[in-house]
């Protein structure tokens, strides 16, 4: 029974991370960019925050230095889309590579050192050993309803879903595209950077170079398997996070495979529940989804 409760717990725990970029990129590609630069972000974010928290003895500082980091560099990033009409994939890519560059750099003097941590509160009050997580955690799985409702219950989120679908048709209603991409960017921009940022002060309290992993690109996938829908993205987020303690639970056991093999898991089950309900997303993707816009801003 422990054994369970440790899961559950570990997966809420791991699920926050990969959740803040997820919601994020539902409501930049929502808007009709493909942002391929979240592990960057992501690194971007953990360095920082680490660095920051480690100075200042503030783990929430460090959080506000991360999410104010990825906001420049997302606005950047839709800058060159925008207003520079630069290809979104080739864009991304040089994000990503900039955000891997500069989180080496910043993260450099703090390989092996110990940052002051985000506080723990338990869940409902409760006094279990479990379910007892930093307040991130709390915002991840808060905020998902609140996109959804943003998206889907009010003119702001008709605006911006009708800028990803047609952006020549939403400027004719009197829709800025150029305004809602860029809000669109910044959302994406800092919770991408708070999702790492959790990593290094929220779960870890240490900084490694290439911690995150390949998250930043399960993020993207878990976009499709959401079908752009910020509550199914918690269920994905979910699965993800799940995989991950399963397979720590497993060395932890010693069992006789590879930690390599290991390390796979969860990355291979986030490929097979793609393939599983990835059918038909073509149908509910945006329709100017990676498109550049040449039309009126």
């Amino acid at each position: 029974m422990s054994w369970l409760l440790s899961w559950i717990s570990g997966a809420i725990l791991y699920a926050a991370p990969i959740l803040f970029p997820t919601l994020g990129e539902v409501v930049e590609q929502r808007t009709g960019m493909v942002n391929l630069g979240l592990e960057g972000l992501m690194l971007l974010g953990a360095s920082l925050s680490f660095a920051v928290s480690f100075v200042t003895r503030n783990a929430w500082l460090g959080v506000l230095a991360a999410g104010g980091a990825g906001l420049l560099a997302n606005l950047i990033y839709a800058w060159l889309v925008v207003h520079r009409r630069a290809h979104q994939l080739a864009a991304g890519l040089a994000l990503m590579f900039f955000g891997i560059g500069m989180s080496a750099l910043i993260g450099k003097p703090y390989v092996g050192q110990m940052a002051a941590v985000l506080p723990k509160y338990p869940l409902f009050g409760t006094q279990s050993l479990f379910f007892r997580y930093d307040p991130l955690v709390y915002v991840a799985f808060v905020l998902a309803p609140l996109l959804w409702f943003v998206l889907f219950c009010t003119r702001f989120g008709l605006k911006l879903r009708a800028v990803g679908e047609n952006p020549s048709v939403a400027y004719a209603a009197g829709v800025s595209p150029a305004l809602v991409r860029y809000i669109g960017a910044a959302l994406a921009g800092v919770l991408a950077a708070v999702g790492g940022a959790h990593l290094s002060v929220g779960i870890t309290g240490t900084w490694s170079e290439g911690m995150t992993a390949g998250r930043g690109f399960i993020a993207i996938a878990l976009v499709i398997f959401s079908r752009w829908n910020p509550l199914r993205a918690i269920v994905g987020a979910l699965v993800f996070g799940g995989a991950v303690v399963f397979q720590l639970q497993l060395q932890a056991m010693g069992v006789g495979v590879s930690a390599f093999i290991m390390d796979m898991i969860p990355y291979v089950l986030t490929v097979l529940v793609l393939l599983l309900w990835g059918r038909g997303v073509r149908y509910v993707a945006p329709a100017s989804l990676g498109r550049v816009y040449f039309g009126a801003e």
